[in-house]
């Protein structure tokens, strides 16, 4: 790991020093179980989970009370859908997502399909974007919550919360987004987009892996929701099982820090993508994906045409990329986001996902690029397909 140049930021963060230093007491001395509050330890690791739910919802801009913990944002979106799914049938089953969503929220949808749910998928543009318009007019009587997420985990494409969370208002449907990617990355609060759920992930934030949490409306108009787990009643009983403290304590930590370094991280992170991108995009047959939308700053998914991406990676072994979600990269499919944007099959698969984290430098930027220029430039040399579309045989 010592030479790796890690730009997979998008699959999963590094924990921040800082966000172990806080955890270690609860993962020693402090162990005791936070719902064990007739003696002393309990009490602190108990203080422990109120402090940093306070963190989280810091950094949302939320009240403390409406956050609910996680084993992350899987959990929190089965928890979201499912749990309107069953308490809100008197009102419809009709679901709206989009096709670019993440599998978690795509497969849980497919799941309620089958237990009777009605969903609509909404289409992309080229760049990635929802039409405002496809969206008015899937809403129907019967129509319960749209699922839209605020950044896509592929591409950084943001989408036009504020707008879309005026509509699900005036429709009078809920809203839940999935605001993994964004969360810590790029300066928002709920205020922003006043959605009625939400969901995010510690190890997206340089925080533990196996936490999350999921931010559901109690102000103005409260939402109902059934549980996914019951026994101990934690979580107001929307999440029994024993508290992870010491990953709370993490979660929290990790939302702290994001909340006090994000607008000059987003910045610096923008200002390395953009030599990422404009060095690389001098490769012939090479294009951003989604460039023509506002995207999160530290995120470019680049097409380098007539290569495939799994050979790039290859040839530069020392450099962490990704072809696709982390979620669905050890299948052999095209990424579902890009060929909902238009991309040819084979395009799709001559993608790459550059993430770029807070523990990236400016030499890391100047490595990745000499060593994918270097590797598409070997591939093209010695390949048969890149030399017909040269010669103009095939587009």
């Amino acid at each position: 790991m010592d030479r790796l140049i890690y730009l997979d930021n998008n699959a999963t963060t590094p924990l921040d020093p800082q966000v172990l230093e806080a955890m270690m007491p609860y993962l020693t001395t402090h162990f005791a179980n936070a719902s064990s509050l007739t003696h002393r330890a309990g009490r602190i690791a108990a203080a422990a989970v109120v402090t940093a739910r306070q963190q989280v919802a810091s950094l949302i801009g939320s009240s403390a009370e409406e956050i609910t913990f996680t084993s992350g944002a899987t959990e929190a979106i089965n928890l979201a859908l499912k749990g309107v799914f069953a308490r809100y049938q008197s009102k419809g089953r009709h679901f709206i997502t989009c096709v670019t969503e993440h599998k978690a929220v795509l497969d849980t949808l497919a799941y309620l399909e089958k237990h009777g749910a009605e969903v609509t998928y909404l289409p992309v543009n080229k760049q990635g974007a929802i039409d405002l318009q496809d969206l008015e007019n899937a809403i129907r009587p019967d129509t319960v919550l749209m699922a839209l997420m605020h950044a896509n985990n592929e591409t950084g494409v943001i989408h036009p919360v504020e707008k879309l969370a005026e509509i699900a208002r005036r429709h009078q449907i809920l809203f839940f987004c999935d605001a993994t990617q964004s969360a810590g990355k790029i300066p928002w609060q709920i205020a922003d987009f006043p959605v009625d759920m939400l969901c995010l992930s510690g190890h997206k934030l340089y925080g533990p892996k196996g936490i999350g949490a999921l931010y559901v409306r109690r102000q103005n108009r409260r939402i109902q929701l059934d549980a996914l787990l019951h026994g101990g009643g934690q979580e107001n009983k929307l999440r029994a099982g024993t508290l992870n403290v010491p990953g709370i304590v993490g979660l929290g930590k990790a939302a702290e820090i994001a909340e006090e370094t994000r607008e000059v991280e987003a910045s610096r992170l923008m200002r390395l993508r953009g030599k990422l991108e404009q060095t690389l995009a001098t490769l012939p047959e090479t294009g951003i994906n989604g460039a023509g939308e506002p995207r999160l700053p530290h995120v470019s998914n680049m097409t380098f045409r007539h290569v495939k991406a799994a050979e790039i990676m290859v040839k530069a072994p020392d450099i962490a990329l990704a072809s696709g979600s982390a979620c669905v990269s050890g299948t052999r499919d095209p990424s579902h986001v890009l060929l909902a944007m238009g991309l040819a099959e084979a395009d799709a698969h001559a993608s790459l996902r550059f993430s770029l984290g807070r523990f990236n430098t400016a030499d890391d930027i100047d490595t990745c690029i000499r060593e994918v220029r270097a590797a598409v430039e070997s591939l093209r040399a010695s390949s048969p397909v890149w030399q017909l579309y040269r010669s103009g045989a095939i587009d």
